[in-house]
């Protein structure tokens, strides 16, 4: 079997860390925005002016991902060159 480049089996990884914090903010996204927000108007609660459902799915949900995405960058992603390992071009 042709051996992998290690950059690969890194982005691959990567790549699929991504794709679980999108499914996290969708779910995030989608949990507030519908569970809260499916109640009739005047029975929504209100935080700084703005519906409750719209506070947790947009307004703290962007602060969370935005920490979330940091810090999963600052612990899990690893700096990789990109030239080429064999020095050839």
């Amino acid at each position: 079997m042709k051996n992998v480049d290690q950059r690969f089996r890194i982005a691959h990884r990567e790549a699929w860390i991504g794709v679980g914090l999108v499914v996290f903010n969708f779910l995030w996204w989608f949990g507030f925005a519908y569970g809260l927000g499916s109640v009739e108007p005047e029975e929504y609660h209100y935080i700084l002016g703005m519906p409750a459902w719209f506070f947790y799915s947009c307004a703290l949900g962007s602060v969370v991902m935005m920490v979330l995405v940091s810090a999963v960058v600052k612990l899990f992603f690893k700096e990789v060159p990109l030239d080429d390992e064999e020095g050839s071009s």
